[in-house]
Formats: C-alpha cells, structure tokens, sequence
C-alpha cells in the first residue's frame, strides 16, 4: 500500500520540486495538492515540465485521508495554518518553513530534520521540521568538527545562495535584470539561519559559544549553494580528513571529496558534498548543496523516508529539473 501524501503551497518552488520527485516516487501517491491562488487549476499549467506526468489539479479543500502532509508555505504560515487546520495525530507532518525549528517555537514533539544530526529521532518522529538551505549547507561543513568538540574559536562563513532561496514572489533583488550579473550580500551577521544552526551545535557540544560570523550572497545563478568555512584547528590535513569521513560514513547523500568541489556537481540532486584543507593553523572548508533538494524538498522527502521506514534513497535518484 502507497504512502498518500497531501501537499500545502504546491504552486510554489518547494512545492514544485516536492511534485516533482512525489510523481515518481514508487511508494507514494499524491492524495492532493492545495492553492487557495490555482484552485481548480491543472499542475502542469503552473509547474509546465510536468505536463505528461500528471492530471492532477490544484485544490482549495483539504483530504484527512493521508498519511503525510508536507507544509511547503512561507514562514509564519506554517502555524498559521495548522492553527486554522487541526491535523489528525494519525498523520505525520513535514514543514519547511521555519516555524518549528527552534526549540523555543516547538513542542518537544517536533524533530530537527537534518539527518545527519537526528537519523535516529527522524524515524520515530511523527512532525519533523525540515533545515532551512543556508543552514544545511553550513552545517555540514560543521557538525564532524563540533561532534568531536574541536570549534573552539571564531568561525568565518562564506556563503552563495542562487535566486530561486528568494522563492517565488518578485522583489526588488530577484528581478532577472538585477540579479543577472551581479552579486550582492544580503543581511551580513545576522541571518535567520544562523539559529538553527547555533542549535545543532550546541547539541552536538554542550560548550559551543564561539561566533558564527556568517557573510551571505545572492548569486545570479538560479539554484545551488556553496559555503566556504575556516576556523582554527591543531588537527593536521590527514585527521581532518579522516574526521569527516568517518563522520558521514554511512550517510546516503553527503560525501567527503579529497577533490576540490562545484556547484554543478550537486545541482537537480539530493547531494551533499564537502571537502577540507588544512592551511597553517586553519581548517578551510567547502560544503555545496542544491537550495531547493538538499536545502528544502529533496531533504523532506529523505525525512519522509525514514519516518515511514523506507530506504532513505527511494525517488531520489535525481538528476534533472525544470531549471
């Protein structure tokens, strides 16, 4: 029997990317996609790569039967939402806004759902808060140092974000002609992720209190991130690289790469990839995700997964996308 998953704000780019992996996942079937905006509307009118994959239309009503429901809203909505629309208990729940990752705005009942930090809490969870981009993407550069309890000092963070993290909604910075050829730091010292992953670490080093000086841009290409980290460290190249293998050892998508990493190589996948240097006194670090998969829906559907006891990689297998 199939996992019957509904969709809330499948119009936009997490949703789109959510449909496009759901479509041919071999245990799920879409139960419902919600727009209160493309009610009645078909998918492939909105999300045009999908015609010929689907005849499914969007709907303004909502189905309790289902297994799993994905919020794919803007932040704030997500409690918005569930304030408005009780939720069986039966049915597990996905959000990838930001409003229930901090422990301060969830209940013990939701999990942080980076699985290379909570594998294990994910599978028996029934609401999991999926990471935001940015935070993933640091993250993994991060978590095998503060595992071992190794961020001792400031850490510098480095980070290039394409226009579709800005989602789908027109501003001023995410117009074609501004962004084409043009780079830009946006919010320098104080990003929301920065929370999140301030919580990670924390939780993976009882003692973690070192700045994060964190430094993002908006790149003009569409999607993709890379961040490049260093702090110090007396660990020599060979630990370092040791460190990190054996951290993700058994991790489906993130890999350490002995090899300098691009944007190209995880872009329309799930991927993570990171890969360390030792310079001087300074562990440099390089970790590269695509913003919409690994940062949003591609890490939701890995949550799912697990949550419901399948393979951690079933419908993964990505390698291509609308953009």
């Amino acid at each position: 029997m199939k996992i019957k998953a509904g969709i809330i704000g499948g119009a936009g780019y997490t949703g789109g990317e959510m449909l496009r992996i759901l479509v041919n996942h071999p245990s799920v079937e879409i139960a419902f996609v919600h727009s209160n905006s493309n009610e009645g509307n078909l998918i492939s009118d909105v999300h045009t790569d999908l015609f010929g994959d689907t005849d499914l239309r969007f709907t303004g009503t909502l189905s309790a039967d289902i297994d799993v429901l994905f919020l794919c809203v803007g932040h704030g909505d997500a409690k918005k939402f569930l304030a408005a629309n009780p939720i069986a208990s039966s049915i597990k729940i996905i959000d990838l806004s930001q409003d229930f990752r901090l422990k301060a705005n969830a209940s013990d009942q939701w999990v942080y759902g980076l699985p290379e930090l909570n594998r294990e809490a994910i599978r028996t969870a029934n609401y999991v808060a999926n990471p935001g981009c940015f935070a993933t993407c640091i993250q993994l550069a991060l978590l095998p140092l503060a595992a071992k309890g190794l961020l001792k000092g400031e850490v510098q963070i480095n980070a290039t974000t394409g226009s579709t993290g800005a989602g789908q909604s027109l501003t001023a910075t995410s117009h074609f002609s501004w962004r084409n050829n043009n780079l830009s730091v946006y919010k320098a010292f104080e990003h929301q992720h920065l929370n999140e992953i301030g919580e990670s670490l924390v939780q993976l080093d009882a003692g973690f209190d070192s700045v994060l000086n964190f430094i993002p841009q908006r790149g003009d290409f569409t999607r993709g991130i890379l961040a490049s980290v260093y702090t110090e460290s007396d660990l020599s190249a060979e630990e370092l690289q040791e460190l990190y293998t054996s951290y993700y050892e058994g991790h489906a998508f993130t890999h350490v790469s002995v090899r300098n990493i691009d944007l190209k190589q995880v872009v329309n996948t799930n991927k993570g990839l990171v890969h360390v240097e030792k310079h001087d006194n300074k562990v440099f670090v390089v970790s590269i995700i695509d913003n919409l998969l690994k940062g949003a829906s591609g890490q939701a559907v890995q949550n799912m997964n697990l949550m419901f006891g399948l393979e951690e990689r079933q419908g993964l297998a990505l390698k291509a996308a609308a953009f």
